[in-house]
């Protein structure tokens, strides 16, 4: 695997101070530049940024894809975390009152690319996943 360098996203926002509030207070990501339409984050050494974006008329939420018996929504957007981190962040979100969409669990158990996996949204409906794997070996085994 080449060394890894962070990734940069941006994801629409309806309203963006309490989509900063969300990264910040309830992801503990730390915020960087922003403007009075923009708002950089590090989230997990990534750049993720939060654009101010009206909602859509006529907008109806979510697309989904089922794996592994769930039914994901998408797009969706994340983080591979190290083990023990993705159980901190479990812990973080279960006692900050997170709703799950899918609750932290094991996906694809005794399989090959067996991981840890949660999803959630933010206040604007993005969806968001974070996942670990126990061997990072196999993030991209088939």
């Amino acid at each position: 695997m080449t060394k890894l360098t962070p990734f940069h996203v941006a994801v629409p926002v309806y309203d963006l101070e309490e989509a900063r509030n969300f990264y910040r207070d309830i992801l503990g990501c730390t915020e960087g530049r922003s403007s009075n339409h923009w708002t950089d984050f590090n989230m997990f050494g990534h750049q993720f940024v939060i654009h101010l974006k009206p909602k859509p008329a006529g907008y109806t939420g979510q697309h989904n894809s089922s794996v592994d018996g769930h039914e994901v929504p998408i797009p969706h957007y994340g983080v591979v975390l190290e083990w023990e981190a993705w159980h901190q962040l479990v812990d973080r979100l279960k006692s900050l009152e997170v709703k799950f969409l899918i609750e932290p669990g094991i996906r694809f158990e005794g399989q090959v690319g067996e991981q840890a996996t949660l999803f959630f949204l933010d206040p604007s409906g993005n969806a968001l996943e974070f996942k670990a794997f126990k061997n990072i070996g196999q993030l991209f085994a088939v």
